[in-house]
């Protein structure tokens, strides 16, 4: 049996380690002695499973549901430090891994390690079915009084699922192929298709990593659009660099060939259905991969009706399995047009949906591209074949993924909801993204302002012949957003970061002056800055401290910053009746005094001249 010590002690090598060719030769020798020492136990692939961070595979959806109060009351149980002293732990760190590390009585590092990858892989599996806080807070409690301060500090890491060692998931793939002699590429496929890292270790050493079959119900990764501020800068993106595109794009791209649709401001998923074995099953993933089909019952009830809808010959009756990729958008039925993601928001999140918010934010999935079709993986196909093989099923689907408005509330199983709603007329809840080829920039930009003046963010171009790349950002696809007008902010309040950041004030609130004068906040931002910038900033907020509550300060209103944001929605939560969405710093204003920043009355008027704002 292996020490969970080997997994804290190599943790901590990595993460004192810069180069990432010494990682990885480091991990992949570790799993080779691992995998050597047992060969038929699942300790190797609990040790890669551990070292990218995660307590279990990405297909497992069991979730350990300890957070950060948890997690600090039973280090505070098993430390016997008091609770300032944690704090002033965690505020040296940035995290509480580090900190329970300085708080652990310094003679339980010269204990013999006793924690076995096996008594931790329990351990997490009792957390994920415990049915109080109470069970969990004692498992962990338990695991944290036999460890030593090093592997307290990389258990607690990993429960919050955030292990800082820079290692990611990719790296231990490559690990993994050097560590058995196999192919990266084998590695990587075998971990999307089956979505389980510590099983993809067995195969690589076993020579079964050809055998692993896709499966639905994890997500795979998304793939993502670079930005492009000008229709002229798209078309470059796609005929100034062919070389760095796959050859079998290159004639598509020097032709200009890209299909060009909406951008909408909805909520990227995938929805998983039709899996024959599971009839009736839905899965939907966020763009961060996290289960979010209860937030959206109507979809999960529409896209329960994918049951052997799909095949060769219409009316045919063969199983299919589905992964569509989209975007979630709150619908208006009547004007047939997208709500602002102001309103979707209110939905985001939330555990129970009630016919209210069934009704008052409707939502539909617009599919615009097909990941996996009837047991075939479409990736690697040309974007037009996977766009007419979605037209297709879409085709075929529509009329039948429909869900009612409102249901029975008593009804909790999805498929009672639809044999028990009769009082409610069903709707279509799946549309497919309308597309079109575009050729000029003339083009793009036209398509651009028709986008904005159907309330969308603007527009994608996606290469005809581009493969489907999970997880990466390339030049095959590309959108175009052009933001609003900047503000001149200042800031009010400080909060110190966390990890890197961990001691310096690096998350800013702002404000703008109100009508009487007064400072009224109206977002926080920490991106946009250098390093350098950072610390100089988090200096002269030291320095201008009026209040310090701990990990915030309030600050002297001085400091002027101009920030973009993508646009304004209103909001209770700042004193100004508005909240930024996606704020980031352009510069430091040194050259502008406090008195000439912006104005509420200024945030209302670009409030007003979004065309996607709410209707009020």
């Amino acid at each position: 049996m292996a020490l969970f010590a080997v997994v804290a002690e190599l943790a901590e090598r990595l993460a004192k380690e810069a180069g990432k060719l010494k990682k990885r030769a480091a991990i992949a020798e570790t799993i080779s002695a691992m995998h050597a020492a047992s060969p038929e136990s699942e300790d190797s692939g609990l040790l890669a499973l551990y070292l990218a961070g995660t307590p279990f595979p990405e297909a497992d959806s069991r979730k350990l549901n300890a957070g950060g109060a948890l997690l600090s009351k039973a280090l505070l149980a098993v430390s016997g430090a008091s609770d300032q002293m944690l704090t002033a732990a965690y505020r040296r760190h940035g995290d509480m891994g580090a900190a329970a590390f300085d708080l652990l009585p310094a003679a339980r590092a010269e204990k013999d390690p006793e924690l076995t990858l096996a008594d931790v892989a329990e351990t997490f599996a009792a957390m994920a079915v415990a049915k109080t806080t109470a069970i969990r807070a004692a498992l962990v409690e338990g695991l944290l009084g036999r460890a030593t301060p090093l592997e307290a500090k990389y258990l607690l890491k990993l429960m919050l699922g955030d292990m800082r060692i820079g290692v990611k998931q990719s790296l231990v793939e490559e690990a993994i192929a050097a560590a058995a002699g196999a192919s990266v590429d084998a590695v990587r496929r075998a971990v999307m298709l089956e979505a389980d890292l510590g099983d993809a270790v067995l195969r690589a050493f076993s020579g079964t990593l050809h055998e692993a079959r896709m499966r639905l119900f994890h997500p795979l990764g998304f793939m993502l659009a670079s930005p492009v501020e000008t229709p002229e800068e798209a078309m470059d993106r796609f005929t100034e660099k062919p070389a760095k595109v796959p050859v079998a794009n290159a004639a598509v791209i020097q032709g200009v060939e890209a299909f060009l649709e909406d951008k909408y401001d909805g909520m990227r998923a995938q929805i998983h259905c039709g899996d024959p074995d599971q009839p009736g099953r839905v899965a939907i993933y966020s763009r961060n991969k996290e289960d979010v089909t209860e937030s959206f019952p109507e979809l999960e009830e529409a896209f329960a009706q994918v049951r052997s809808e799909v095949g060769a010959t219409a009316g045919s009756l063969i199983p299919c399995s589905l992964i569509f990729d989209g975007e979630i958008l709150g619908w208006d039925f009547e004007q047939g047009r997208a709500l602002p993601f102001a309103v979707l928001g209110q939905r985001i999140g939330r555990k129970r949906v009630s016919n209210e918010w069934r009704q008052q934010v409707p939502v539909v999935f617009m599919a615009f591209d097909l990941m996996y079709a009837d047991g075939e993986l479409l990736l690697e196909l040309p974007l037009r074949e996977r766009r007419n093989r979605l037209e297709a099923v879409v085709e075929r689907l529509v009329e039948r993924v429909a869900s009612p408005l409102v249901v029975d509330e008593r009804a909790r199983d999805s498929q009672a909801v639809l044999f028990a709603a009769e009082e409610s007329a069903s709707v279509e809840r799946l549309i497919m993204s309308p597309s079109r080829l575009v050729e000029s920039a003339e083009e793009i930009d036209r398509a651009y302002a028709d986008a904005r003046a159907r309330a969308n963010e603007g527009v994608m171009l996606k290469a005809a012949g581009s493969i489907y790349q999970p997880g990466r950002r390339g030049l095959a696809w590309v959108k175009l957003k052009r933001e609003l007008a900047t503000l001149d902010v200042v800031v009010t309040g400080a909060e110190f970061g966390h990890g890197r950041r961990a001691g310096i004030l690096s998350d800013y609130t702002f404000a703008v002056r109100g009508d009487k004068g007064e400072l009224l906040n109206v977002g926080k931002a920490y991106s946009g800055l250098t390093d350098v910038e950072i610390g100089e900033m988090s200096a002269w907020m030291m320095e201008h401290t009026l209040d310090d509550q701990g990990f915030f300060r309030t600050v002297e209103p001085l400091m002027v910053l101009e920030v973009a944001f993508n646009n304004i929605m209103r909001s209770g939560r700042h004193a100004s009746g508005f909240a930024l969405r996606f704020p980031r710093i352009l510069k430091i204003r040194t050259d502008k005094p406090v008195s000439e920043i912006d104005t509420v009355m200024r945030v209302e008027e670009v409030y007003q001249s979004q065309v996607d704002k709410p209707v009020e």
